[in-house]
């Protein structure tokens, strides 16, 4: 039997309760659901100092670092949900997938993300939903060698689609279409990291 889709989901956002992790979640969910086994991180939880090349040189890789290269290294596609800070990336964000993508030993530069998929969203309380980081994010990750999904999903007046402070959102369309996301990530990596190896596999 053919192992399932690995997928981490991770916010570009610290604040506990942020919108896009509870994006990230619905997303999760739809990818769940169509036969993928999930992982959620929180980058709150794996501080890294701001990457500085002498510092690299002269400690080594971070070990938060380190422990993240690891989870990305056993997932085959990533889940990105990313808040726009000033028409951008957070900078925990990028200097995450900075350290990450740095060689220590048991990676080549960029190795972990090389080849590997990728679906991005945002939102936030105002009418541009953060869609301006959306280009920025695509950008890094395609620098790295990821292939982003063409889909991507930017939630304006996000507010307004939950009930309260929890994580279950009132807007039955907008869940629908996280989902979606979710679960089309799932079916780029099985037709394009999976499917070839099992014709491989079954040749004669």
């Amino acid at each position: 039997m053919m192992r399932k889709p690995k997928i981490l989901g991770f916010a570009g956002s610290l604040r506990e309760k942020s919108f896009n992790k509870k994006l990230l979640r619905i997303a999760l969910k739809g990818s769940a659901d169509a036969g993928a086994e999930i992982t959620f991180v929180d980058l709150r939880e794996l501080p890294m100092p701001i990457y500085n090349s002498d510092d690299e040189a002269a400690n080594g890789l971070d070990e938060n670092a380190q422990a993240f290269q690891n989870l990305l290294a056993k997932h085959d596609g990533f889940l990105i949900a990313s808040p726009e800070y000033n028409g951008s990336l957070p900078a925990a964000l990028k200097n995450a997938i900075d350290w990450a993508s740095r060689p220590d030993g048991k990676y080549n530069r960029s190795e972990i993300f090389t080849g590997k998929f990728a679906a991005i969203c945002t939102t936030s309380p105002g009418s541009f939903g953060g869609v301006r980081v959306l280009s920025h994010l695509r950008g890094v990750l395609t620098s790295i060698g990821v292939y982003v999904l063409p889909m991507e999903i930017a939630i304006p007046f996000v507010a307004e689609k939950f009930s309260g402070e929890g994580e279950e959102m009132s807007d039955d369309r907008t869940r629908g279409i996280l989902e979606d996301l979710g679960a089309s990530l799932v079916r780029a990596v099985r037709k394009n990291r999976f499917e070839p190896e099992l014709a491989l596999g079954t040749r004669s």
